[in-house]
């Protein structure tokens, strides 16, 4: 299987993701989500595979979220996944999906669990140094 990531190029969380990926010797699909949203149906399969409901992966700081008034708990998950649909930028990112799983890779570092091969060490673009301790 091709790893993949869902990435946001603007953001220093999937950069820094995307490149540990690079650096542990992956090469993945790189789907940049805002320009190529997933489906409904891959959107309820990732978050069935990564063990989360919609509202832990909406991304609630976006000012859409308060415009919807997403906050409100008696929102079905239906309806939250349907406002990502309509409004990728409500994904938080980034996502990756190797053969060993799916995961929501904040921070960064989460992506360790999901490479085959794991970098060792990997200096983050604000100069954190990061370990992957098996």
């Amino acid at each position: 299987m091709t790893s993949l990531i869902f990435h946001n190029p603007k953001c220093g969380t999937s950069r820094n993701t995307l490149a540990i990926m690079k650096a542990s010797g992956e090469n993945p699909e790189v789907i940049e989500y805002l320009k190529n949203p997933p489906s409904r149906d891959y959107l309820v399969e990732l978050l069935a595979k990564m063990n989360l409901s919609p509202r832990e992966l909406l991304r609630s700081k976006e000012p859409v979220n308060d415009e919807l008034g997403l906050d409100n708990p008696e929102l079905s998950d239906d309806q939250i996944i349907d406002a990502m649909i309509a409004h990728p930028i409500l994904i938080n990112r980034p996502i990756v999906v190797t053969n060993k799983g799916a995961a929501l890779c904040r921070p960064s570092e989460h992506v360790f669990e999901l490479l085959d091969n794991p970098v060792g060490s990997f200096t983050k673009e604000d100069g954190e140094v990061v370990h992957y301790g098996k």
